[in-house]
């Protein structure tokens, strides 16, 4: 239950990023100088289709980095000069999802076809359109989001490193607490048990050889005592370790032996 609840989370805010995303866009693009009406339509689009495709970076990061900056060169190259901020988060959630061989061929492709979309879109020269890209998409940001991203995923690593020790460490109490019990059953249960076996067989041994009749209740302790003795020590094999709690053995003779006399 409290797993649904966290990707409900995580799902309302894929979902707000994206929407936040998407119109920081559209508010940018709406307010700098437009392209014609055919090429305003199609850049408009791909703004939008970049932004909202961040909703799904959690869920298949390296498709989400290849569309948004699908849509980021189309959109410069449509005239709009607007940051490639949805490729950045892109950038932020495939480092983050351990894709750092993508995201750096990924940003290098980008830093590569931002000039060329920045020259289709019609600047006056070279060194406007590589100025214009340079705007665009900052080396120091996209080395920042990656960082950050690494930062988050090394983060979260520790801390499923740490809960798993936890666990370990729990589990392994968990294991010496239960081998303690077997060992203490083993020590008193067995022991009784055998005690009251004995007896019951000596008495059924005596009662025949004075050629007395054996009451049923006297039989039904015998039987009733090996059968415990039986199912106690098949289940207490299930539990003891054999290293640390050995079987009782002949050097335990006499000591059972003073618990029958009692």
């Amino acid at each position: 239950m409290a797993e649904v609840g966290a990707r409900a989370r995580r799902r309302y805010v894929d979902t707000a990023v994206a929407a936040g995303v998407t119109a920081a866009l559209l508010v940018t693009a709406a307010s700098g100088d437009r392209p014609g009406p055919a090429l305003a339509v199609a850049g408009y689009g791909l703004l939008a289709v970049g932004g909202l495709a961040l909703e799904a970076r959690r869920r298949a990061p390296r498709v989400v980095l290849a569309v948004t900056g699908a849509c980021a060169v189309g959109y410069q190259a449509a005239g709009f000069d607007v940051p490639v901020v949805a490729f950045l988060f892109a950038v932020y959630a495939a480092v983050r999802a351990g894709h750092r061989k993508v995201t750096v061929v990924a940003s290098v492709l980008m830093l590569a076809a931002l000039p060329v979309a920045a020259l289709l879109s019609g600047p006056a020269d070279a060194g406007e359109a590589f100025a214009r890209a340079r705007g665009a998409l900052e080396i120091a940001w996209l080395l920042a989001a990656g960082a950050a991203g690494e930062a988050l995923r090394q983060a979260e690593r520790r801390a499923d490193e740490a809960e798993r020790t936890r666990e370990e460490v729990a589990r392994h109490r968990a294991d010496e607490e239960r081998l303690r019990i077997a060992r203490e059953l083993h020590d008193s249960l067995t022991h009784q048990i055998s005690v009251i076996k004995v007896q019951s067989e000596v008495a059924v041994h005596v009662a025949r050889r004075r050629g007395e009749e054996v009451p049923a209740a006297l039989l039904a302790i015998q039987e009733a005592g090996r059968e415990a003795s039986r199912e106690l020590r098949a289940t207490l094999e299930a539990l003891r370790d054999d290293a640390t709690a050995p079987p009782r053995g002949l050097d335990d003779v006499p000591e059972l032996v003073e618990r029958a006399r009692v």
